[in-house]
């Protein structure tokens, strides 16, 4: 692995967690270059994010292929051009093929918004509420063939508060996400994160089911 990791970060949407990590990179806590941001959505904010930070930013509109194996054959080449040591899911609003995920498997992190394995798909706030929940959260994950199913890094627990609707426990989730997200990208990129046989290792122990675990007060 290269002195600063190079990193590609996948997106879908807003961005908000590939601007947490833009901040970082920034700021020098990440030993990180991110080399070029794809999305597979064309007009997101994400990709003006992007720009706005000078980073490469490509789009590769998923509906301009016959299949998903098309899509991601073509995704995967564009990658490669970057040479990156880390791919990033930051809202990738995509079920990738076994073979996609196979080929970085060990380099490519995802961020779930649940303490999984609760909780795989989608609409995981209103499951939590509906489940009647006390607490909630967010994964940051090694992404296997599995989907939403590799070895966690590390979690975020957030309290269910009286009141809580989707929208207001959703808010507080996307805080801890802009929290650890940038934490596991850090420790990937000092060479403290790895994954060996479908576990996770922090400093060459095998993290917990739920990997390493942090607790969010209330009042955040």
């Amino acid at each position: 692995m290269s002195e600063t990791t190079r990193v590609v970060v996948l997106i879908s949407g807003s961005g908000s967690n590939l601007q947490a990590l833009i901040d970082g990179q920034k700021a020098g806590s990440l030993p990180v270059e991110i080399a070029c941001v794809i999305s597979n959505r064309p007009g997101v904010r994400g990709l003006e994010r992007a720009a706005e930070a000078g980073i490469e930013a490509l789009t590769l509109d998923h509906k301009s292929f016959a299949s998903r194996e098309d899509f991601d054959t073509e995704l995967a080449q564009q990658i490669d051009q970057y040479r990156p040591d880390l791919v990033v899911l930051a809202g990738f609003m995509r079920i990738l093929t076994p073979e996609f995920t196979q080929r970085y498997q060990g380099r490519m992190l995802n961020i779930h918004p649940s303490l999984l394995p609760k909780y795989q798909g989608l609409h995981t706030h209103q499951r939590a509420l509906d489940a009647g929940d006390s607490e909630h959260g967010v994964t940051v994950h090694f992404v296997t063939d599995e989907l939403d199913g590799g070895p966690a890094a590390i979690q975020a627990v957030v309290p269910v508060i009286p009141g809580d609707d989707a929208a207001s426990l959703a808010a507080r989730v996307q805080q801890q996400e802009h929290v650890i997200y940038p934490l596991a990208v850090q420790w990937f990129a000092e060479g403290r994160l790895t994954m060996t046989d479908n576990k996770a290792l922090l400093d060459s122990e095998p993290l917990p089911a739920c990997g390493y675990q942090v607790r969010s007060s209330t009042a955040q």
